[in-house]
């Protein structure tokens, strides 16, 4: 738990970076780029598609400027795109890998870095490779990073995706999933069922009464 200057502390550094990118990537003063942060912009790609009636509103901004930020934004992503996909294909990545759901194409630069270059690949691939892993010790706890360390995925995700790969290889069929998914949910819905049902037909719990108020209780009847 961060204390409040550690909170504090976290959360400037975090505006101060986001406002390093916006500067570098749009080729802005600082002063727009930390009004694109205050306004609670937090990537290119959120500059580049949201409505651009959002960045005009801001104040000191007017149409003409909101709309020259977003063409930057959006050429910046494009020469992003181009530069990633050249990387791609030097690395040897297979088209196919591209289709599977969730893959970006930052994902697929990094895969091919990590030896990852087809779809069988990474339908291969563990958790723990993709997400990182805890290593406990007598002494302290060590943290494994995983290949996707730079990505803001959950391990939820990461288990998707490679699900995603599993099925786009034929190692497994959607439907097996889907029928696994359904009889997941209806075993917990029994299981609750079977919980509250034997919460209702408890017997109620008989309040203790304590020998020295049991035995006063017998004196006053003699």
């Amino acid at each position: 738990i961060l204390t409040e200057a550690e909170e504090s502390e976290r959360r400037q550094k975090e505006f101060n970076e986001r406002s390093a990118i916006f500067m570098e990537s749009l080729d802005v003063d600082e002063v727009i780029a930390q009004l694109l942060v205050t306004e609670g912009f937090s990537s290119i790609h959120e500059v580049a598609y949201v409505a651009v009636e959002e960045i005009a509103t801001i104040e000191g901004f007017d149409e003409e400027t909101a709309d020259e930020i977003q063409q930057r934004a959006r050429e910046f992503l494009e020469l992003k795109d181009a530069e990633l996909e050249n990387r791609r294909v030097e690395l040897g990545v297979s088209d196919d890998l591209s289709e599977v759901e969730g893959v970006t194409k930052q994902m697929l630069v990094t895969f091919g870095e990590n030896d990852i270059k087809t779809v069988d690949d990474l339908a291969d691939c563990a958790t723990d490779e993709l997400f990182g892993w805890y290593e406990r010790t007598e002494e302290e706890t060590i943290h494994h990073e995983g290949i996707l360390k730079d990505t803001e995925f959950s391990k939820e995700e990461v288990e998707a995706l490679i699900l995603a790969a599993r099925i786009k290889a034929g190692w497994i069929e959607a439907e097996d999933v889907y029928e696994n998914e359904q009889d997941e949910a209806e075993t917990e819905l029994e299981t609750e069922e079977i919980t509250a049902e034997a919460a209702e037909s408890a017997p109620a719990e008989v309040e203790e009464v304590p020998l020295e108020e049991t035995a006063s209780e017998a004196e006053k009847q003699d």
